[in-house]
């Protein structure tokens, strides 16, 4: 009885600590946005690409994390018809205010140096078209807030950061919403005005031409409105890359207020895999799990870890199963051909081994739990080609402890700048590529020893019969 009690105590406390630990991961309750507010930030939302959904988690991001920040303005979604009614639901949820818009036709898309997944940012446009504000924040889904931003809904009727020298950036802008602009705007794309990229980014550069001679924006201390076009200090659109330089921030003109990451679209910071290559990825990991949570993404990950255990398992405990199906022991004609298609199948098994593990994962995850269950799985696939091809286990995970070793280097926090840790990540792997093929080229060496011994031998794992040669002794 007594045992029995203590059990039940034991169950009690592991279901009470689930339930805290998924609270936790569901991101804490945000308070909706109050209404009627004179200025807005705003987001624009469009499907037709194969990373919808991750810029949908990336938007209630954003924009809880605004609410957190307790900014003065109303939160707004400018959301194509075809985005789901799941999403918009939930963006309302989160204190948004969502707007239904059609999709801009894009008349560049036969430029040259057009790219399809610019086809729809023409759609921020639609940010003039919001008149019941006074002034609009526009933003792109990849910025992170290190803290609010209103003193810009007093800058002027266009405001922009110069990330290069001489084009400033779109992914944060200040605006005056006006139909009269609006209108004028959709007639420029009804002739085609020119656009350098086919995207928003061109087509507002060439719409605003003169801004870079534009003076720099400085918040009045009486809180009133400008009028005209200024530039916006650096720090309210800071390119994660001048972070990388230093690994901290030293840009001395205007508040550090916003990241934005306008790198390659494979390594947003919403990407698992993004960290440690890109360190800021987990900064914005934090604000996820501080106000959305990974409660979509959890159930998945706890299959997925099930599932690698139980491979782990279950190859180890049938190993000589496996194995006889791999090899075959009776001479026959096409023996060497058979043996030819065992080596490919062995080479495949490892791409599958390091490769399958990666596109299985959920994108937006976190990246600890996105690495370890990549670990895991790696491992798992790599039991299966152990116990199947009898391959040497330190050759076939040899290439797993590199790449853990390569996570450990990236992710090492005491480097004095980012040219050190480039240095020590080109000399790790400069040190860990010919160990990594040396145990590649002695795995093949072996199962090719293997291959040659094994027609001599009619099973693996049963006993042999001895010849009547030996029998004799």
């Amino acid at each position: 009885m007594e045992e029995r009690r203590r059990f039940a105590w034991s169950a009690l406390m592991v279901l009470l600590l689930a339930m805290i630990a998924w609270g936790a991961v569901e991101g804490d309750a945000v308070p909706a946005v109050e209404g009627g507010k004179r200025n807005a930030y705003a987001a624009m939302m469009y499907m037709g690409t194969p990373r919808d959904y991750e810029f949908y988690v990336a938007t209630r991001v954003m924009m809880r994390s605004l609410v957190k920040l307790k900014v003065d303005a109303d939160l707004v979604v400018i959301a194509s018809v075809d985005v789901p009614i799941e999403w918009v639901q939930t963006l309302k949820e989160d204190g948004v205010k969502v707007v239904a818009v059609e999709n801009l036709k894009n008349p560049y898309e036969q430029q040259k140096n057009f790219n399809v997944r610019f086809k729809l940012t023409l759609n921020k446009l639609y940010a003039w078209s919001l008149v019941d504000y006074d002034r609009v924040v526009m933003l792109d889904s990849d910025n992170l807030f290190l803290q609010k931003t209103d003193e810009l809904f007093q800058c002027g009727q266009f405001c922009a950061v110069f990330i290069n020298p001489c084009i400033f950036h779109t992914g944060l802008f200040v605006l005056q919403p006006s139909q009269d602009v609006f209108k004028d705007m959709l007639h420029e794309l009804e002739v085609v005005r020119s656009n350098p990229d086919g995207a928003d980014q061109g087509f507002l550069a060439s719409y605003f031409p003169d801004l870079l001679d534009k003076p720099m924006f400085h918040p009045p201390v009486n809180g009133t409105k400008l009028d005209g076009t200024y530039r916006l200090p650096l720090g309210y659109q800071m390119d994660a890359s001048y972070y990388y330089l230093k690994l901290r921030w030293s840009i001395p003109c205007g508040p550090n207020s916003v990241i934005t990451f306008p790198s390659a679209p494979w390594l947003k910071p919403w990407y698992w895999w993004s960290w440690p290559v890109l360190p800021l990825g987990l900064s914005w990991h934090e604000q996820r799990r501080e106000n959305v949570g990974y409660g979509a993404e959890l159930p998945v990950m706890l299959i997925q870890a099930a599932v690698y255990l139980g491979i782990i398992a279950v190859t180890r405990l049938a190993r000589p199963n496996l194995s006889k199906l791999c090899y075959n022991r009776r001479p026959e004609k096409s023996l060497l051909f058979l043996h030819s298609i065992l080596k490919v199948a062995v080479a495949w098994s490892l791409i599958a081994t390091y490769t399958v593990p990666f596109f299985l994962i959920p994108r937006t995850v976190h990246p600890v739990l996105g690495w370890s269950v990549y670990l895991l799985g790696a491992a798992a696939l790599a039991s299966i080609a152990i116990n199947s091809f009898l391959l040497s286990p330190l050759s076939v995970l040899t290439p797993w402890f590199a790449i853990l070793g390569a996570l450990g280097v990236m992710a090492f926090p005491w480097y004095s700048d980012g040219v050190v840790r480039a240095l020590a990540v080109f000399a790790y792997s400069f040190c860990c590529a010919p160990v990594v093929w040396i145990q590649l080229m002695r795995m093949m060496s072996s199962l090719h020893m293997l291959l040659e011994r094994e027609a001599f031998f009619p099973r693996l794992g049963e006993t042999t019969l001895m010849s009547e040669f030996n029998k004799l002794y």
